[in-house]
């Protein structure tokens, strides 16, 4: 198991009174620390509440809750380096659904997670709000059928949507 000393020397940005945030979408600023209890199954999950992008087309802003749930292996992201990544959206011309399932695709590269689903829901614009919603469950384990089943179930019963 590492050291809380050799854990500190993974992780640049947690601390850093010097953060640079990205003008566009950046992978690079993503950083990872061990998961202490690879061998338990459990859910770590993030809300972004603040997250923009811009249509690709009119260059108009987009905004949504980002919601990201994963189930550890090995490694496990670091929130700072995740909120930068997310920030680095802000310029980044991208359809709704493009950038729920860059951003699965990267935290997969990044962690080689056992499941992960990431959930866009975006305020509307013109009339109408776009949920997009993707996952993954690894190949060859238990956590890809229950992908599998989530993704067939997913927003069978869909929450009111009354406040955006």
């Amino acid at each position: 198991m590492a050291s809380h000393r050799e854990e500190e020397k993974s992780i640049t940005l947690l601390g850093n009174q010097n953060t640079k945030y990205a003008d566009d979408y950046a992978p690079e600023v993503l950083e990872t620390f061990v998961n202490k209890h690879p061998d338990n199954d459990y859910f770590v999950k993030f809300n972004c509440p603040e997250f923009t992008s811009l249509c690709p087309i009119t260059g108009q802003p987009d905004f949504a809750t980002i919601t990201i749930s994963y189930v550890p292996g090995e490694k496990m992201v670091e929130s700072k380096s995740l909120k930068l990544y997310l920030f680095s959206f802000r310029n980044h011309g991208d359809f709704h659904e493009d950038c729920v399932n860059v951003i699965m695709k990267d935290l997969i590269r990044l962690m080689d997670p056992k499941y992960i689903e990431v959930w866009g829901k975006f305020t509307p614009r013109g009339g109408i709000s776009i949920d997009p919603y993707c996952n993954y469950g690894k190949k060859g384990t238990d956590w890809e059928e229950v992908a599998r089943k989530r993704l067939f179930e997913h927003d069978m019963y869909p929450e009111k949507v009354d406040n955006r």
